[in-house]
């Protein structure tokens, strides 16, 4: 069983309770963001190995990875490093090997470039006639002659400390992850209390307005027994869709059990993102038919604020891995 610990919140219409979970050595928000960098470092005497990854949102786990020619043998390990500690998103990977003493590295001066580079230094001189003549420091300034020969023998050493960097990196990125995802988290659970304060007003709006519907609904069936044509089955469909315009008890039960559904996903150390998304889903629907049953403006306006403040959820939960 995972270790937990808890953090209360206080929010304006109710209190709720922030876990955590340890997960890949360090407390990680139960709910983690899909958007994340991470930068790690290793290496010896010989080399020095650094690691960048980037992580951004994505419907499943995508992984792009580049790395020095030394250690493209290890692509297939450096996938299950990722694969361990990330389930869902896109990965960007950039490995980069280098000597680590600069002082040992051959340089290469392209001198075609650097004669290149003086002659346009004697135009200049000409054109603008300056008095100054032109030296090996100017020349210098233009960095591009240069190009480091980096000779690095393969060698299997180098992939432990690329695999440290890696994992470092990763690391990092996802307690970026993780704080990001407590933010959501906070986000998401107060959009939701305002949720459900604007179903909990079209609930009491329906009951004060039952009894002038019900007095329609009256005054309808008067109508339909003047016709002398009318039949009982008539009759009984027509009382059937009207009380169901009424009601819309169902709807509100059901829209309240996906918000404490919801609520129980962001405590859940389980990966929710596709969950928390299908139940937004489920929410926009109910929401949907209580705006198409409800006659009456004031409901209405406040069905409006409701897919509002959903379509703000439904924004950040696809950000959830």
């Amino acid at each position: 069983m995972a270790l937990q610990r808890f953090f209360s919140y206080n929010l304006t219409y109710v209190n709720f309770k922030i876990s955590y979970v340890y997960r890949k050595n360090i407390w990680v928000f139960m709910l983690v963001s899909m958007t994340g960098f991470g930068h790690g470092e290793s290496g010896n005497q010989k080399i020095h190995v650094t690691a960048e990854v980037r992580s951004v949102n994505n419907r499943y786990l995508d992984v792009a990875i580049k790395l020095p020619k030394f250690l493209t043998a290890y692509e297939n390990n450096t996938r299950e490093l990722i694969r361990r500690k990330v389930q869902r998103g896109r990965i960007s990977l950039f490995v980069s090997l280098q000597a680590a003493d600069v002082a040992d590295l051959d340089i290469k001066v392209d001198y075609e470039a650097a004669r290149g580079y003086k002659k346009m230094l004697d135009d200049m001189k000409e054109q603008l006639d300056l008095q100054d003549e032109i030296s090996l420091e100017h020349i210098l300034k233009f960095s591009e002659i240069f190009t480091p020969i980096e000779e690095i023998e393969p060698d299997d050493e180098f992939w432990p400390f690329a695999e440290e960097a890696i994992n470092c990196a990763l690391d990092e990125m996802n307690r970026m992850r993780a704080l990001e995802g407590e933010n959501l988290a906070v986000d998401l659970l107060q959009r939701l209390v305002q949720v459900e304060k604007y179903v909990q007003e079209i609930k009491e709006i329906s009951k004060n307005r039952l009894p002038v519907e019900f007095q329609s609904l009256k005054e309808r069936i008067k109508e339909i027994l003047q016709d002398p044509e009318v039949n009982a089955d008539r009759l009984e469909m027509e009382i059937a869709i009207l009380a169901d315009r009424l009601d819309i008890t169902e709807e509100c039960v059901r829209f309240h059990s996906h918000v404490q559904l919801f609520r129980d996903f962001v405590d859940s150390p389980e990966m929710v993102g596709r969950r928390l998304n299908f139940l937004i889903q489920e929410m926009n629907r109910e929401a949907n038919t209580i705006g198409s049953k409800a006659n009456n403006a004031e409901i209405s306006h406040r069905v409006v604020f409701v897919k509002e403040e959903i379509e703000k959820i439904r924004e950040q939960v696809q950000n959830i891995e």
